[in-house]
């Protein structure tokens, strides 16, 4: 071992015995609830909601329980304006189960539960003198550990970035707080932020609180599983290539990745070179309800980010004329690419909520694989991505190793180029130059979107449905590339995930087995069984607002009274 190695392993250590510090000694999970728990826990397959953990624990009260599981968003505001909730009661509540969730599956970055305690009562002291900070006053927030926050650190699971006390607060972060939003926690993402394993050497792994052998996804994996176990109401991580979206679909919550530019996204922790962003990154929400998005999004566009942001159009949201209860939607179905096969759980979700639709008098059109141009994409974002080296560049300074995740995707890139010969003309992988390759690659990407814009009005379309990745969530380090999400940054089409249904009895017995011309994770039925599965929808640009209104009707046909955030409340699982 190094100087070096040592330098960089005794700052982490340092740093993760700092943050478990930070959790009081009576919010400590006893010993005994986990020691019949195989480790490590990684490696094998617990459930820790069916298992009822957090309520086990015996940290939180009874009436803390209720307020962080009998409320969705909307209603959680509506109480704490009324004053029927302090914001004191419902902060501890949330810092409390947050802690409790961390011990379990490791899903938490920075901790301020003092300030948040403290911004809680002088919230409490503003409704006492019958005045309220804004339309989330009292709301418990999680942020991505990516968003700054004055005073702690923004280290993005990097080595690189220890030790570095944020100077200032990210813009979206500080129209929250503007809000009355409480910011309490950061959550854990992926070294580098690029793959759907929320793992880094400086904070360890996020567990998939459904199944601990399994991903959370990535890169807001720790947002994921801490609002699967009711550790946040509202979350807000960012989707580059499906960050918000893979997580989303792994721990069973609902995800929106909005337009670009339309969500503050400046003054950011980021790994990549300044200025050089090809496709970019969005901020959106996660959470247990569809209203906690829409609510998300009307509050944050009221306050006019763009005052606040640069990177931010000024552009409102749109309130829709609401739609008619038997209104018929031109619903274009996204096939499955040959390249790239669906895990038999995937494809039975998706034929079913196809069904479901059809059966409630939509329009379900099928759309080719030549149209959909899945794969064509992904190859110009691949490349777009592989532009900048800088975060892989900043790992290597550090002497740190390289995430095993990383390693497999580019595993599976090498795998598919093998195969699949460039619809790029000319090849970029030959150019020297980068500024030569950003603007083929940037010729090829305005062709591709104006190839999506005649498609969808060939059709006249008026969302489109896609899995979310060809697999539900998978054994850690095996989810590698994500071509159903990423397709999606490339074009800039807001998109949406729903939770519906699970890998159950029905999958069992099904075959997948990848081709010499194909890429995906391996399918394990036996260690996937009750895993989430969930659908992607999607508009055209700037189309947000339409994509959420249908999503709620969408979500109503599929789930109807089976909502998610119910669901958790009544114990129905299965």
């Amino acid at each position: 071992m190094t100087t070096n190695q040592a330098s960089w392993e005794e700052r982490v250590f340092r740093k993760q015995r700092e943050c478990f510090n930070k959790i009081p000694l009576e919010w400590r999970v006893p010993d005994d609830l986990l020691s019949t728990f195989k480790k490590p826990m990684s490696e094998y397959k617990h459930d820790f909601i069916r298992a009822n953990l957090i309520r086990r624990s015996g940290i939180l009260t009874a009436r803390e329980l209720k307020i962080t599981e009998n409320y969705t968003v909307r209603e959680l505001t509506t109480e704490l304006a009324k004053g029927a909730l302090t914001s004191a009661e419902v902060t501890l509540a949330y810092c409390k189960r947050a802690a409790v969730a961390q011990q379990l599956v490791g899903c938490l970055t920075e901790t301020m539960f003092p300030e948040a305690l403290e911004r809680a009562q002088y919230l409490d002291s503003l409704r006492a003198q019958g005045n309220l900070a804004g339309p989330l006053h009292g709301l418990p927030v999680s942020i991505k550990d990516n968003f700054h926050y004055k005073g702690t650190e923004a280290t993005i699971g990097m080595v690189a970035f220890m030790d570095e006390a944020s100077k200032e607060t990210s813009p979206l972060v500080d129209i929250l707080l503007r809000l009355g939003a409480v910011i309490y926690v950061k959550t854990n993402v992926p070294q580098t932020m690029m793959t759907s394993e929320a793992q880094n050497n400086v904070f360890g792994r996020t567990l998939n609180p459904w199944n601990t052998a399994i991903n959370p996804g990535g890169s807001s994996g720790g947002e994921g599983a801490l609002i699967a176990l009711r550790g946040s109401p509202l979350g807000v991580g960012t989707d580059i290539g499906g960050s918000i979206r893979i997580p989303a679909l792994c721990c069973g919550t609902y995800g929106f990745r909005p337009s670009a530019s339309r969500v503050p996204n400046g003054k950011m922790r980021a790994c990549n070179t300044p200025g050089m962003r090809f496709i970019l990154s969005v901020a959106g929400p996660l959470c247990l309800d569809l209203e906690g998005i829409q609510l998300f999004f009307e509050t944050l566009f009221a306050a006019q980010p763009a005052l606040y942001d640069s990177t931010v159009l000024d552009i409102p949201w749109r309130k829709l004329d609401a739609l008619p209860p038997k209104k018929k939607l031109r619903i274009g179905v996204i096939p499955e690419h040959p390249a790239f096969p669906l895990h038999p759980p995937v494809r039975r979700t998706l034929t079913s909520a196809i069904t479901l639709l059809k059966a409630a008098g939509h329009d379900l059109i099928p759309l080719s694989t030549a149209e959909t141009l899945i794969m064509e994409l992904n190859e110009v974002a691949m490349h777009l991505f592989g532009l900048d080296q800088a975060a892989i560049s900043h790992v290597v300074a550090a002497n740190e190793p390289v995430a095993p995740a990383i390693l497999h995707i580019g595993t599976q890139v090498e795998r598919l180029r093998s195969f699949h010969k460039s619809t790029i003309s000319p090849d970029p992988s030959g150019l020297a130059d980068s500024m030569g390759k950003f603007t083929i690659l940037n010729a090829r990407r305005a062709e591709l979107r104006d190839k999506y814009r005649t498609l969808w009005r060939k059709y006249g379309l008026d969302v489109c449905i896609a899995p979310p990745a060809q697999s539900t969530a998978v054994r850690h380090d095996g989810f590698g590339l994500a071509p159903y999400t990423i397709f999606l940054n490339c074009l800039d089409y807001p998109s949406v995930v729903i939770p519906y249904g699970k890998v159950d009895e029905v999958d069992k017995g099904r075959k997948f087995e990848l081709r010499h011309n194909q890429v995906g994770p391996g399918y394990d039925y036996d260690l996937l069984k009750g895993a989430p599965c969930a659908v992607q929808l999607f508009t055209t640009t700037l189309r947000d607002e339409e994509c959420l209104q249908i999503a709620k009707m969408v979500n109503d046909c599929l789930n109807g009274e089976r909502q998610v955030h119910t669901c958790f409340l009544r114990g129905r699982y299965n």
